[in-house]
């Protein structure tokens, strides 16, 4: 009986694929009006079990911290301010966030990915030349001003950085309410433990002596 369940399923999906040009799947909507994320329950699962309704107070929905600039004065010149659940627990389920970016002159956002979101970026102030690179290793850049909108799809490799003579700043949406992010220096070069030399070496066709030095520079 079982087996019989499960063969007319595949067929009926068989049957739809065959009848439309493509299958869509998508979350649910949300089952309540909101799903404060409970920072402090003990329970793990993907994303943050719901707090009480009942707590729920309107500080749960409102971060302060966007208005700030963010301190610059780091080997990257550059300074990321994440608004997402960890910062605003209101945004729990609803697969939104924010970032503010500020860069010195020269400063650059390093190549990094979001495993989990495409990313939206508008330039408020300065000049930033900003990029990503596909899987085919093709390279999409433009030369941002002020009022600027630019696209990173979700999980590729993409950077910004500051090309003009004024401080730059930048506001971006990002599709995950905790995009993660991965910066490919750091992932590579400081992961704990680290990766081996060999690994290294034999990926960037340097030396293993080079490697250790490249690894010393983010220690």
């Amino acid at each position: 009986m079982a087996n019989d369940m499960i063969y007319f399923t595949l067929g009926l999906f068989l049957l739809i694929s065959c009848y439309s040009d493509r299958v869509m799947a998508g979350d649910p909507d949300p089952l309540q009006d909101f799903c404060v994320a409970d920072m402090d329950s003990k329970v793990k699962v993907n994303g943050f079990v719901c707090k009480d309704p009942m707590a729920v107070s309107a500080d749960d929905f409102f971060f302060g911290g966007l208005g700030q600039a963010g301190n610059t004065d780091n080997p990257v010149g550059s300074n990321v301010t994440m608004a997402n659940v960890m910062q605003i627990p209101g945004l729990n389920t609803f697969g939104i966030s924010l970032v503010r970016i500020d860069y010195a002159v020269g400063g650059i956002n390093p190549p990094h990915t979001h495993p989990r979101a495409t990313e939206v970026l508008v330039l408020l102030e300065g000049q930033l030349l900003v990029g990503f690179i596909d899987t085919a290793n093709k390279f999409f850049s433009k030369t941002l001003e002020k009022g600027d909108v630019f696209v990173f799809p979700k999980a590729l490799v993409h950077f910004q950085q500051n090309v003009g003579h004024e401080n730059a700043l930048a506001i971006a949406a990002l599709s995950s309410q905790l995009p993660g992010a991965q910066t490919i220096a750091n992932t590579l070069f400081a992961a704990d433990p680290p990766l081996p030399d060999s690994v290294l070496a034999k990926a960037f066709r340097i030396t293993q002596e080079l490697v250790d030095y490249i690894q010393k520079q983010f220690a």
